[in-house]
């Protein structure tokens, strides 16, 4: 199963978010979950760093796969910092569709 963690501050802000895990929904290089799931964390990470213009701590595991974290820098304006919400919120949107089709794959927290 992958598993998402959602960093919210105060605000109800995303801070960071983390996936670990895999799905488990067909043979290796055949998930559809998996793909799903690594399509948006991935295009919204991107689309952060180039839209935004930030270089965001990430953490990935190369060799195995199976783990993303992503934490947005703190010294970022606000105009910018609206912006990645909006990215990452579209992200978030987009996994709980994932989430809500295939519950037994994904867990978002």
């Amino acid at each position: 199963m992958i598993h998402v963690h959602i960093d919210r501050n105060d605000q109800n802000e995303i801070q960071s978010f983390e996936l670990k895990g895999h799905a488990g929904s067909g043979p290796y290089g055949h998930d559809l979950v998996c793909a799903a799931v690594s399509a948006v964390s991935f295009g919204a990470l991107n689309a952060v760093i180039q839209l935004c213009e930030v270089e965001p701590l990430i953490e990935q595991d190369i060799e195995e796969g199976g783990y993303l974290r992503m934490q947005l820098p703190l010294n970022m304006n606000q105009e910018v910092h609206q912006k990645a919400q909006h990215l990452l919120e579209g992200m978030v949107i987009s996994l709980e569709t994932i989430e809500r089709d295939y519950h037994e794959h994904i867990s978002i927290k």
